[in-house]
């Protein structure tokens, strides 16, 4: 049984194997700053921070199992092109959500939420790492054809973006284009999706999309809320400062 199980898993140890696990979790950790950044945000929407956390892990539990199942079934899977177009559609659906005109308003003043509780949260979460892993799935069967390693580096890979995800809900409070930056990566692998439905020789090459995520998180970086405030700060003071002037002169 065991055998059987190991001639399935294409189960070798060896240093080559080693070398080819640290690529896959190496690329799991580049490639999950954009996802980590869209399920934050998706999170945040949820007011209360131990519900935050409760949705990361039970939605990532819940991602999980869905990345076995597909990396298990990848070579079906990557033979219907409609999976891509669904994971397309989906995570640039996602963008338009958050891109699109909030009228409505809570008491605070804030935008309105998209989602009012837990568990219309976490399938949210769940779906998203799916559509993203769809994109990364070639990429991890292209560096090896041994299941063992590919399910190992999705192993460490969904505990990497827990991590990832917990340290972006902190940022996003404290970077004011940070949101939006990983949002706009967002897009652009709903994008690269796309593209390999309609014509896969358009595709991008992996080191440009990684190129362009790093360009536009270090965006997202660039203003801190601090400063922003400070800058808001400065300028009613100077607007306090020619009022007074403007009614010296009128006294």
């Amino acid at each position: 049984m065991l055998d059987q199980i190991s001639d399935y898993l294409h189960f070798h140890f060896s240093v080559e194997a080693l070398v080819v696990l640290g690529i896959l979790i190496l690329l799991e950790a580049v490639l999950s700053a954009d996802n980590a950044i869209a399920l934050a945000a998706i999170a945040q929407e949820l007011e209360d921070k131990k519900l935050q956390t409760q949705a990361l892990n039970i939605g990532l539990v819940v991602a999980y199992v869905l990345r076995i199942g597909l990396l298990l079934t990848a070579t079906w899977v990557q033979q219907l092109w409609q999976f891509e177009l669904l994971g397309a559609a989906y995570l640039l659906w996602l963008v338009f959500q958050h891109f699109r005109p909030k009228d409505s308003k809570e008491d605070d003043g804030k935008p309105s939420s998209n989602y009012n509780s837990l568990w219309q949260v976490i399938p949210v979460i769940a779906l998203t790492d799916l559509a993203f892993s769809l994109d990364s799935v070639t990429t991890a069967i292209a560096v090896s054809n041994e299941t063992w390693l590919v399910l190992t580096g999705a192993t460490i890979g969904i505990i990497t973006l827990r991590f990832l995800a917990g340290l972006f809900i902190q940022w996003l409070d404290e970077f004011v284009y940070l949101e939006d930056a990983g949002y706009i990566t967002v897009a652009l692998v709903g994008l690269r999706l796309f593209l390999k439905v309609v014509n896969d020789t358009l595709v991008p090459p992996e080191w440009a999309m990684i190129a362009a995520i790093c360009l536009i998180l270090a965006w997202g970086f660039s203003k801190r809320t601090l400063q922003e405030i400070s800058e808001t700060a400065e300028e009613t003071e100077k607007a306090e400062v020619l009022d007074r002037e403007e009614v010296g002169k009128i006294g």
